[in-house]
């Protein structure tokens, strides 16, 4: 995956522009602990395979570290490392109190069976457990991981400690204290920062067409759910293809179909063609969402990209040199840790029914979670246009207050030099 360190980049350009202590500059800088552990699998053979795995633990000012965990062949430290700043930023501005992690383990689980998948989950856990806990570190879903992975997680984890622990990770199945509305969560915040752009600029769902990257969980709930909004879903895809049909598609039977196996190039439908993915990024939409890896969009492909507006589902999808030509060209960026943080959010929500014992139905999950995206994603667009900032650049300024004043509030050099 990715090498482009477009967190720390951008984390530095932004300290750079605030009045902020030394002390947070120096506490934002690196991560506070990165372990790697080797992950071994007994095979269904027999044979045993060991991976490699990391968790990063990247800042915990404001409260226990947060993030998912993810298996991938081209998961990195490096990779980690930044999707855990990423979290710490996005943590802080949705004011959660959370500090930000991530964990991987470098591994392709298609080449898995369901059962070596088990031991993968349950061995990595193993490996981490004397650094996590409800107030310590909570692991949750990302790139080939989801509930049943979580709940084999949490299952280990009480083992482990002999006691139920539903509060150690969040994402998990309903009946082992998962909350209602998690899965949709990710899509579900997009749409709410993709209306607040929307009303800001004038624009009617229906007037909006939008091409979506992607077709897992939080591309295809996204779609799903803007084309229920009103929204004109164009094109999506995933890594086998892609659907384009100008007048509009019906996203819910595709992402039926996709989540019981099929695949966007073996699909159909009417008024549709197969095109290229590449082509997907090429379409001219009013907007571009991005919800498949890091680095979609980079310095090589800019130039191709057609769309008004690029929303980031997944994290990292535009790179920073990508992002910078397409500042100059107009191309206006919702960045990641902004649009997709209704997962965290809602992690968020899951953490405190799990501690408290009591459950919340969909309608309070999403109801919540309205109240929480909504003014934050004003919020951004607000100081973006008062300081001649991009929305990226105002969602870090944004966190990187809040975390400065924890920071100082402890007591900082400024303090001690009284």
């Amino acid at each position: 995956m990715s090498k482009d360190n477009g967190g720390s980049s951008i984390l530095a350009e932004i300290l750079e522009r605030l009045d902020v202590s030394d002390d947070t500059r120096k506490m934002l800088s690196r991560a506070q602990r990165r372990l790697e552990v080797s992950v071994p699998v007994r095979r269904d053979d027999g044979t045993l395979s060991v991976y490699r795995g990391w968790r990063v633990q990247y800042n915990d000012v404001l409260g226990p570290t947060k993030g998912g965990i993810r298996f991938h062949p081209g998961v990195t430290l490096e990779e980690v490392t930044d999707l855990a700043r990423w979290m710490t930023i996005k943590c802080a501005l949705l004011n959660l109190p959370f500090g930000g992690a991530k964990g991987g383990v470098q591994v392709d689980p298609k080449e898995l069976s369901g059962q070596e998948k088990e031991r993968l989950s349950r061995s990595f856990i193993r490996a981490i457990t004397d650094i996590i806990g409800p107030d310590r570190d909570i692991p949750a879903p990302d790139v080939n991981t989801g509930p049943r992975v979580m709940g084999w997680m949490v299952d280990e984890y009480s083992i482990i400690k002999r006691q139920q622990v539903p509060a150690v990770v969040t994402g998990k199945p309903l009946p082992l204290g998962g909350s209602a509305g998690r899965v949709e969560a990710t899509g579900r915040g997009a749409l709410h920062v993709l209306d607040v752009w929307a009303g800001r600029q004038g624009k009617k769902p229906e007037d909006v067409t939008i091409a979506v990257q992607g077709f897992g969980n939080a591309g295809g709930n996204f779609a799903v759910l803007a084309q229920e909004a009103g929204y004109k879903i164009v094109a999506v895809s995933d890594s086998s293809g892609a659907l384009h049909a100008a007048e509009g598609l019906d996203p819910a039977p595709l992402f039926e179909k996709k989540q019981s196996g099929d695949t966007i190039g073996d699909l159909g439908a009417k008024g549709a063609e197969q095109i290229g993915t590449d082509a997907l990024l090429a379409l001219d939409v009013d907007v571009l969402a991005l919800a498949a890896l890091q680095d979609a969009v980079t310095e090589k492909n800019a130039g191709d990209v057609q769309a008004g507006m690029i929303l980031e589902i997944a994290n990292g999808p535009v790179s920073p040199k990508a992002d910078a030509a397409l500042a100059e060209r107009g191309v206006q960026v919702l960045p990641d840790v902004l649009v997709n943080a209704g997962g965290v959010t809602v992690s968020y929500f899951e953490w405190i029914q799990g501690r408290s014992g009591d459950y919340w139905g969909a309608e309070k999950v999403d109801s919540r979670l309205k109240e929480r995206m909504l003014p934050v994603a004003q919020h951004c667009f607000d100081r973006a246009e008062e300081d001649g900032l991009t929305a990226r650049q105002a969602a870090y300024a944004i966190a990187i207050e809040r975390i400065a004043a924890a920071i100082e509030s402890r007591g900082d050099s400024c303090y001690f030099r009284q």
